[in-house]
């Protein structure tokens, strides 16, 4: 946990491999949140994600009386469960994280997936479309968050390789 703690401080340098969240921490000014504790960063990345989380579910459910909402409440849930992550690493150091060669293929077809949801919803009024778009953000969001785990890409691909061949 201090290992942890020291990366998302900006102390220490990993390469990504060895950096569980796959890049290097700048401390204090990049931070969202300089002045809160170590523990209070990590509530408040808990509590947002579970409230991010906790919004798609509650849009999941309201996708049988409106697809509108359901669009919406999923996307926020979405955007919430990402913006957790600033509790941890700032603003700036994300954003730099999610357009890195390595997965700004993934962030792409996220953002664009979301976009596309809340379109299909709000302007197209086509809930089929909201369905297909919300499981290919699910999926792109999926993609996305395994990215920061070293070698979790390599390892699904060669999973759904084997269940393929």
């Amino acid at each position: 946990m201090d290992s942890l703690r020291r990366v998302l401080n900006g102390q220490e340098d990993y390469d990504e491999e060895s950096n569980i969240l796959g890049s290097n921490v700048t401390g204090g000014g990049d931070s969202c949140c300089p002045s809160l504790s170590w523990e209070t960063r990590i509530k408040g990345f808990i509590a947002c994600c579970a409230l991010g989380i906790l919004m798609s579910v509650l849009g999941a459910i309201l996708f049988f009386w409106s697809t509108t909402a359901f669009a919406f409440l999923y996307t926020i849930g979405t955007l919430t469960a990402i913006g957790s992550t600033l509790f941890l690493r700032g603003p700036m150091s994300q954003m730099k994280s999610m357009f890195k060669e390595t997965r700004i293929f993934a962030t792409i077809v996220m953002l664009l997936m979301i976009v596309l949801t809340v379109c299909a919803a709000a302007w197209w009024h086509n809930g089929g479309l909201c369905i297909l778009f919300c499981v290919l953000q699910f999926l792109a969001f999926a993609w996305y968050s395994i990215s920061y785990i070293p070698f979790a890409r390599d390892t699904v691909k060669k999973c759904f390789t084997s269940c393929i061949s």
